[in-house]
């Protein structure tokens, strides 16, 4: 049974208008608001007909909310899934526009392309402007390149205007502007610019691609909600009454278009109750959100602001070291536009009696180590203490949170070499990965089927389940194949000129000539099936390639996202077929995997292994023994003299960020008098806004953890790089107030 602490009472206490609830990590919000929808609708605050609307971030978060407030209004003898529902800002607004689309301007048989579609479409045009603008970037690039590296960089123009163009696409939608409104406020500018000219292209492309489809993206389904919305007042007030209360998730990660959304739903004296955390706001740098509307909305007269500070989640420790680093940075962070970046209320234990109390924690269990590893040292180490810990802590859960995919996959790597138990929460798992590997082999062999060095490796592939107990036979077969001169005397030999019957003169291993047997009627196999849709090629292939049952369920996804592509590119052949795999086996493309797929992931349900996890998707959980790594000032900066900025590539003269420069003119395009006060303003902006949102994404890594807590750095690739600033003023407060040795 659910036992409101007081400050929840206060919230629950909640009858009619607004309330905005600032939440601190591991506060019970969801608990909370799941069991304000069900007392709502056990007081009879709803009519027949009507449904308490709950709205929430992300999908996971749908049947977590469904399922808490089913229980709680069974709880009180009434009937689930009666008088609420449960929706993601997408799904609200699929909802809206679905039942009048022709409000939106769109057919009854619309069409929603998902993310990877529609970045296909974008890819395309992105490639094609690079192509008829070879000169693009000239002006913008470092002067003293050398020949090597302007051949490099060339490989980096395409991912780099393809992720610019969709973040400038999503923020143009999110700003209600179309191409052609884009196109006549660039002709009214004075000078050249190149980029808005090219991103409006792009999105003018890609708008006409969608046309074409009769489809619309996520963010369009979202606009054209609000333009139903705002298009009929009869249909807008009758969904106002079928929702007369609206309780929003995760306000924190609001954008203005969902704002919008729900303010025009909840009308000027409806009821809409906004819980979230600005502390936890970090999906900016990828969306629109914003954590200023929820504080802007806290601020609002009329709206009853209400605090939920008691955590129960970490020990009092733990709780010191999240609510001190509020504090310094407030007033200490060496950056003054950062110091708003994260705001009480702080983090309280719990009350006595509390059914939830804060666990207990030692000094010893807590390090900030602040010696300075290389990268690879750095993963060692935290192998090494993992590797013991398991060992001495039976039952416990822990998880290691990493900067970026690539960082978690080389830790992956380490502890495979090492045997220590883990399991992947990144963009695609190490399964997928090795899956999506081997079936890029085979397509890469049948794309150039005359490559005895692709044959050869196909080979390795083919034998992969028995790489271990027969090494040596392989590497002997494939060291065969790789000297054929001929490909095809072995795989479609002439009468007389078999390579294999040659070869059996000198070859005394009669298992090998036997596996190469084998091996050839496999290859011939494939080869038949070439001429049949990619799908039932990859299909066929993963049917005699894979044994395991996650395999093969990995290669059907596989099949059907390349089926997906190849609806959109009718001219792909094989060679763009591999490459699409490719790019998912060395995990440049999301792709998830089945064991990667974090709905309802319950951390305690795989204690005796370490998870491997992004900060980021680390959000909502917790373990008992937490490791934060590569707190350097690369990954974790502070907007200080002297770093470095993913986002500022090295190649661009120094401080440009392309991005946010094009991004910035976008905003104000339609002030021409506003556009000559830019030049670089938009570029120091970004650093500012990216070394808050890594401050607050550092502030949930933290209070993940409910007993331990070990955080690390590393000097980069370069060896150049510091221990980041907020990560030095957390040591020296442990140091001085906790530390053993002190």
């Amino acid at each position: 049974m659910f036992e409101p602490r007081p400050k929840q009472q206060e919230v629950l206490a909640y009858k009619s208008g607004m309330m905005g609830v600032s939440a601190v990590p591991g506060s019970g919000k969801t608990q909370t608001l799941s069991y304000l929808a069900a007392e709502i609708i056990s007081q009879g605050l709803v009519s027949e007909g009507q449904e308490v609307l709950v709205v929430t971030l992300v999908n996971s978060a749908v049947d977590n909310f469904s399922n808490r407030v089913a229980r709680f209004v069974q709880e009180r003898g009434l009937l689930p899934n009666v008088n609420y529902r449960v929706r993601t800002l997408h799904g609200l607004a699929h909802d809206i526009v679905r039942e009048r689309p022709a409000l939106a301007g769109l057919a009854d048989d619309f069409q929603i392309i998902d993310d990877i579609a529609a970045q296909d479409i974008i890819r395309s045009s992105a490639v094609a402007w690079i192509k008829g603008h070879p000169f693009l970037f000239e002006h913008y690039l470092r002067t003293d390149l050398k020949e090597y590296q302007l051949k490099r960089i060339e490989k980096d123009y395409s991912a780099m205007i393809e992720s610019l163009a969709v973040k400038f696409i999503q923020q143009a939608k999110d700003l209600r502007r179309t191409p052609r409104t884009l196109q006549d406020q660039l002709e009214a500018l004075d000078g050249d610019h190149p980029f808005l000219e090219m991103c409006i292209t792009i999105f003018a492309e890609y708008q006409q691609a969608l046309s074409y489809r009769g489809a619309v993206d996520f963010t369009d389904l979202i606009v054209k909600a609000l333009i139903a919305l705002q298009a009929d007042p009869a249909y807008l007030a009758r969904l106002q009454h079928s929702w007369p209360f609206i309780l929003e998730d995760e306000a924190q990660d609001s954008s203005r278009l969902q704002e919008t959304i729900l303010r025009l739903l909840a009308g000027s004296d409806g009821n809409w109750v906004r819980m979230g955390d600005p502390n936890q706001a970090i999906f900016e740098t990828f969306t629109t959100a914003s954590p200023d509307y929820l504080r802007s909305f806290l601020a609002e007269d009329g709206v009853v602001a209400r605090t939920l500070p008691n955590s129960g989640r970490s020990s009092r420790m733990i709780i010191d070291l999240a609510n001190f680093l509020i504090k310094w940075s407030r007033k200490a962070h060496p950056c003054e536009a950062v110091r708003s970046a994260l705001s009480e209320p702080f983090i309280e234990p719990t009350p006595p009696g509390d059914p939830q109390p804060n666990p207990s924690s030692e000094p010893a269990g807590i390090r900030l180590i602040g010696d300075a590893f290389s990268p690879e040292e750095e993963l060692e180490q935290v192998a090494r203490s993992i590797e013991h810990w398991l060992q001495v802590s039976p039952g416990q859960t822990a998880a290691v949170l990493v900067p970026s995919n690539q960082r978690g996959s080389n830790l992956a790597r380490v502890l495979a070499e090492k045997s220590i138990p883990y399991l992947e929460l990144l963009r695609s798992t190490v399964d997928t990965r090795q899956t999506a590997g081997s079936l890029t082999l085979v397509l890469d062999h049948l794309a150039e089927p005359t490559s005895a060095a692709k044959l050869a490796r196909v080979y390795k592939v083919f034998r992969r389940d028995d790489r271990e107990e027969a090494a040596e036979e392989i590497q002997a077969a494939s060291k065969l194949l790789r000297q054929l001169r001929h490909v095809e005397d072995y795989l479609w030999p002439m009468p007389g000129e078999d390579w294999l019957v040659r070869i059996r003169e000198r070859i005394e291993d009669p298992i090998l000539l036997e596996n190469l047997e084998h091996f050839r009627m496999q290859i011939q196999r494939w080869h038949h099936a070439v001429i049949l849709p990619i799908d039932q090629l990859v299909l066929t292939i993963a049917q005699d390639l894979f044994k395991e049952a996650v395999d093969l369920a990995l290669a059907y996804r596989l099949a059907l996202a390349l089926r997906g592509r190849g609806d959109l590119h009718p001219e792909w052949d094989l060679r763009n077929y591999r490459e699409e795999l490719a790019e998912i086996a060395h995990n440049r493309r999301k792709f998830p995997g089945l064991s990667s797929d974090d709905t309802g992931f319950d951390p305690d349900a795989h204690a005796g292994k370490v998870v491997i996890t992004t900060a980021h998707k680390a959000k909502g959980l917790e373990w008992d023994r937490v490791y934060i790594v590569s707190v350097n000032d690369y990954d974790y900066p502070s907007a200080i003299e002297g770093e470095r900025y993913l986002a500022e590539k090295w190649f661009f003269k120094p401080g440009f960020n392309l991005e946010a420069e094009v991004l910035a003119k976008l905003k104000v395009m339609h002030q021409p008098d506003a556009m000559r006060f830019l030049h670089t303003g938009a570029s120091i902006r970004a650093r500012e806004e990216y070394a808050s949102e890594r401050l607050r994404l550092l502030y949930v890594g933290i209070t993940r953890a409910r007993r331990e807590l070990v955080i690390t750095w590393n000097t980069g690739r370069r060896g150049d790089q510091l221990q980041a600033a907020p990560f030095i003023a957390l040591q020296t407060y442990w140091e001085d107030n906790y530390d053993p040795a002190g």
